[in-house]
Parts: structure tokens; sequence; C-alpha cells
């Protein structure tokens, strides 16, 4: 197809007189991975299922593969696999009955046995569901998700309770699907999976996007630090960033050019024979970004209802 998997224009959706999702706009493009991140009750969740054609909009426009989701569900969701952050099971019946179970329902279904050894559950196919500990049911969640080989797959929360072993483990079952083609469209509350994962992402606060883009646009929001001690007060050279210092003789230069002023830095330290303690540099992370969006709403909200 042409244009994008997934376009979202002006969506909004209520609930009652509570509006949680208030005008995103946001597309996926083939073969990519967008993050959607925020807060709990941020709206990701509305958003989520909204897509999935769970729910129609409250206004706004949602097209996934051209189509509406909502009134053309059935075609759509031939193309689509989908992990809940709770599928529910049933619990007596064993891993591989409840995978060949999910495999009769859909089309172009891959083999029981390579869907679970890929997620390391094929040594559990004959345990009844109820005996999995948390972490391997979301891996069974997920080998449900990818069974139909759909091309496009909604991941939310796919890694909640995994031990970091298989988190990373199931990151590369992601990156596989990715580059065969799957679009996925990705929820997680763990930063380090959208910066592992994501070509492109998004970080809703309160209803609305606050911030998106590549991660490098995403974290060029945002300043770059350097912090260090002198034993001394000194008068530094000239920066592109400002300068903050404390009476204990630390200090912090926040930059948007963090190679330039770093030099100057060091060169000047280098000039008059100073040593800088504990000396750190560093681009914004994404931690960074997320929190400073929390920060300035807040600002912005206080400022409104003063």
């Amino acid at each position: 197809m042409t244009g994008p998997v997934i376009a979202v224009n002006g969506l909004r959706c209520s609930y009652g007189d509570f509006e949680a999702v208030r005008g995103v706009d946001f597309e996926v493009a083939q073969g990519e991975l967008f993050a959607l991140l925020g807060t709990n009750g941020a709206g990701k969740t509305t958003t989520m299922e909204t897509v999935e054609g769970h729910r129609p909009p409250a206004a706004g426009t949602v097209r996934v593969f051209g189509m509406d989701p909502w009134q053309n569900r059935a075609e759509v969701r031939r193309q689509v696999g989908i992990m809940l952050q709770d599928s529910g099971f049933a619990g007596d019946l064993t891993v591989g009955e409840t995978v060949r179970l999910w495999r009769s329902m859909v089309s172009r279904a891959s083999d029981v046995d390579t869907a679970l050894d890929a997620l390391s559950l094929g040594h559990r196919r004959d345990v009844a569901v109820k005996r999995l500990s948390g972490g391997e049911r979301r891996r069974l969640d997920l080998v449900l998700a990818m069974l139909g080989r759909p091309r496009l797959l909604f991941l939310d929360e796919p890694t909640t309770g995994l031990d970091p072993e298989s988190r990373r483990a199931t990151w590369e079952v992601v990156r596989g699907l990715l580059a065969e083609g799957t679009t996925v469209l990705l929820t997680t509350h763990y930063l380090e999976e959208a910066e592992r994962l994501a070509h492109r992402l998004a970080i809703m606060h309160r209803g609305r996007i606050a911030v998106s883009g590549s991660l490098v646009d995403v974290l060029a929001s945002r300043q770059a630090r350097i912090d260090f001690v002198l034993p001394r007060p000194a008068v530094l050279p000239r920066l592109r960033g400002s300068v903050s210092a404390d009476d204990a003789g630390s200090y912090r230069i926040t930059t948007r050019d963090l190679q330039r002023d770093l030099h100057a830095l060091l060169s000047w330290a280098d000039e008059h024979g100073l040593r800088l303690g504990g000396l750190r540099a560093r681009n914004a992370s994404l931690e960074d970004v997320f929190h400073g969006v929390r920060e300035e709403d807040d600002v912005r909200e206080g400022e409104v209802a003063v």
C-alpha cells in the first residue's frame, strides 16, 4: 500500500464528561516501530484501543491500512496482531493447546513449535497455562499476537514482568519482525525499551502529544549537561550554554552545543592548570525529556490556575 500504515488526525476520546485524548496526531510508516510513551492516565491505552478498532473516536479520524478500524474491523483484524496488557487465558489448557487453538482461528499461521521456541517456551508446551510465571504468560501473549504473521503488530506493555534476560530476548524477536517488514505500535513504561527499538516515538501527557519525532530529534529538544567541581571560584570562558554553581564549588553548564562548550571548558582548564573534579558530560536522556514534559506542563497548568 502507499501512504502510512496508521494515520491518526485530531483524535479525541471521552469517558462521559472526561476527555482522555485531546487532539492527537501521528502517523506510522510501513516497517517502522512507533513508541507511544506517557504516564498512567496520559491517554496511551485509550489511543491504542481506538487505533485497534475496539472503540470509535469521539472526534477526529483514524485509518489503518487506509481503512476505518471501527467500521472495517473484520478486514483490518485479518492483518494485525494485538498483545494486550492482560489477555486472559483458559488456565487449564496447556501452552501447546492454547497456541494450537489460537492457530486454528488465524490465517497465515506460523508453525507452533517455531513460535514457542522463538520466545523460549518450547520446553513449557505441555504445562498448564495457570502454572506459568507472570513473565512466561507475557511471552505467551506475544506468541499469540505474532502467530498469524501480522502486517501490523500492537504491543501494549509487552515486557512488563519479564526479567532483564527475557526482556532482551523479546527485543530480539521484535527486531526480527521489523526486519521482515512488520509495522509495530508499542506502548511501554520502560524508556530503555523505546530507546533500543523505536524508529520514532511520541510522549503523551494529559491526553496530548507533548513531543514527537526520531529519538535524535526528541533528545535534541532538551539541553546537554556538563558537571564538574572546582576547588575555588573562577571566571569560566565564554560559553554558548548557561552556567550555574553552588557554594560547594559544583558547576553545571546546560548547553545545546555540547562539543563546542566541552572543548572550550577543557582548553580553559588546561591553560590555567586546573583539574575539573567529577567531570561528567552527557546529552539529554529520554528520561530527562520525559520528566521535563511533565514538569513544564505542570507549571503551565499552575500558571493557568493562578
